[in-house]
């Protein structure tokens, strides 16, 4: 017999909208990455009052988008995949280039790269087979910030050192824990659970 349980709390409303306040909040976010990098390069590995302006945005809408998507009633198919998509995106560019400057390790980057692929493949297995995409999970947010504490601390404080190893332990847990929540998760979807 198959789970009945709607795996989010709650049962929302979700629209096929596409061109929704959030939903543009979080495509921009996408477009923060390469200009922060162009400016820090540009101003020899130095941040200036831009570059931490386009940092406090995208960190600031990241969590605008979602509540402008709940109090105006616009959560969207599009936005459930935009939203994941624009942090992944963006904070993979981040990191390649505080790779390639050799604040951040590589091996961190690859591991992380290989766990956005296997969950992004998981999410659309489920899109095929349900016509939806499942919600982020709580551990994915969770992880999303941590990891973004993590680059804020290699590029803005560099002589930080034991803070950045600590950022990287705590990272990588992180990244297991929401790894492994994703897989539950969609393990109870395809058992039959209800999800938004």
């Amino acid at each position: 017999m198959g789970i009945s349980k709607n795996i989010d709390g709650k049962t929302v409303e979700v629209s096929g909208r596409v061109f929704t306040l959030s939903n543009i909040i979080s495509f921009s976010r996408f477009f923060i990455a390469f200009p922060v990098v162009f400016l820090h390069y540009k101003n020899g590995q130095n941040y200036d009052w831009i570059t931490i302006a386009l940092i406090a945005y995208a960190a600031i809408s990241d969590y605008l988008d979602g509540l402008v998507a709940r109090k105006t009633n616009t959560i969207s198919e599009v936005g459930k995949v935009i939203d994941p998509v624009s942090d992944k995106l963006c904070a993979v560019i981040l990191f390649i280039y505080t790779v390639w400057l050799g604040w951040v390790p590589l091996w961190f980057l690859l591991v992380n790269v290989v766990r956005d692929s296997l969950i992004m493949m998981g999410s659309s297995f489920i899109k095929i087979k349900y016509g939806k995409v499942a919600m982020s999970t709580m551990t994915g947010k969770v992880y999303v910030n941590i990891l973004a504490l993590y680059w804020i601390a290699v590029f803005f404080f560099r002589d930080a050192v034991m803070v950045h190893q600590y950022l990287l332990y705590i990272s990588t847990g992180a990244m297991i824990i929401s790894f492994i929540a994703y897989l539950r998760r969609y393990q109870t979807i395809m058992k039959g659970a209800t999800f938004n």
